[in-house]
């Protein structure tokens, strides 16, 4: 008897367990990549053909809302979906997955798909202006592939371009297809200026930064930021102007009507003087000084700050003949 009694008690919990497991139970988070909510979406472990009913319209691509549990609960029950554990739960967050492409991300597939196409130059030099303002587009979520270029127009006169691309779904219909439109520049690295420089500034650091411009306003003898460091201004430049090569010049290591040492080395004799230059020159450059103890006016080479080395010539030699051998004429005599 008592183990006839022990038997059945061991069946009704085991029969409660199961009843326990299998009951429905109502999720608090929801995601799903349709444009339906379905039955499976909103209670956990459902399987079979009522799991496949769809109960709500999806939100928006990429967005999320809140569904009143009481009304997840009366839905349920028109579909003879009963007894569903909601544990308290008040309200069910419901997520419509995306595929979401960024401004910057479809620039950067139209630049790829422009590189080195009618005389264009690589993709990360080509600044890429869409017609219509992206920021963020949403698509369905079984985009999963890459956007594979199907057509591309590109006019050089106009930089005008006009790109189609596919993007494959993981089942479905056939690839959805994406077209833009808009202006395309190649752009190259220039040393712009970041403040007002008058000529004979010699540049720093600060005074220079290295920005993208268009290729045709950068020309091809635009400067290089670590040679135009320490070069003197040429001209003046105002703020945010591109440096060119010829608008810079070697520093002057010896000012106008400035003191500077003049030097002369020769034959192991080595004398230093002072001078007044009378012209600006650097490094090489030849200079007049004028000797400010003789007054004479002298040139020499721009060799260091203030200082000029004056230029020694050294005197030809000639071919001389011994003093006790006559000379003889040109023209000889029979």
């Amino acid at each position: 008897m008592i183990r006839a009694t022990f038997l059945a008690l061991t069946i009704v919990l085991a029969t409660a367990s199961a009843l326990a497991q299998t009951a429905p139970v109502l999720r608090a988070n929801v995601s799903v990549s349709g444009d339906l909510v379905r039955i499976g979406d909103f209670i956990e472990h459902a399987t079979g053909d009522v799991a496949q009913i769809a109960l709500f319209r999806a939100p928006d691509l990429g967005t999320t809302g809140a569904v009143p549990a009481a009304l997840v609960i009366d839905a349920l029950r028109t579909h003879s979906v009963i007894g569903v554990a909601t544990n308290d739960i008040r309200e069910v967050m419901v997520t419509r997955e995306a595929r979401t492409l960024s401004q910057k991300e479809i620039q950067t597939e139209v630049a790829r798909a422009l590189e080195r196409r009618n005389g264009l130059g690589e993709a990360v030099n080509l600044a890429v202006n869409l017609d219509r303002d992206v920021r963020v587009m949403q698509l369905d979520a079984a985009h999963r592939g890459g956007l594979t270029p199907i057509a591309i127009r590109y006019e050089p006169r106009t930089t005008r371009f006009d790109v189609t691309f596919e993007i494959e779904r993981e089942q479905g219909p056939a690839p959805t297809r994406l077209r833009f439109t808009g202006s395309v520049i190649e752009t190259v690295e220039t040393v712009v200026t970041t403040r007002s420089i008058e000529r004979g500034e010699i540049l720093k650091s600060a005074d220079v930064v290295l920005e993208r411009r268009p290729r045709l306003e950068a020309g091809t003898d635009s400067a290089q930021r670590d040679r135009a460091l320490g070069m003197q201004m040429r001209r003046s430049a105002r703020a945010g102007q591109v440096l060119r090569m010829p608008d810079l010049a070697k520093a002057d290591l010896v000012q106008r009507d400035h003191n500077v040492t003049l030097i002369y080395e020769a034959n192991g004799l080595y004398l230093t003087m002072r001078g007044k230059a009378i012209e600006a020159g650097s490094e090489g450059d030849t200079v007049s000084v004028m000797n400010l103890q003789s007054k004479r006016t002298v040139q020499g080479t721009v060799t260091g700050q203030g200082q000029v080395t004056m230029s020694v010539v050294t005197p030809r030699r000639t071919a001389s003949l011994p003093q006790d051998q006559p000379a003889t004429d040109a023209a000889t005599t029979e």
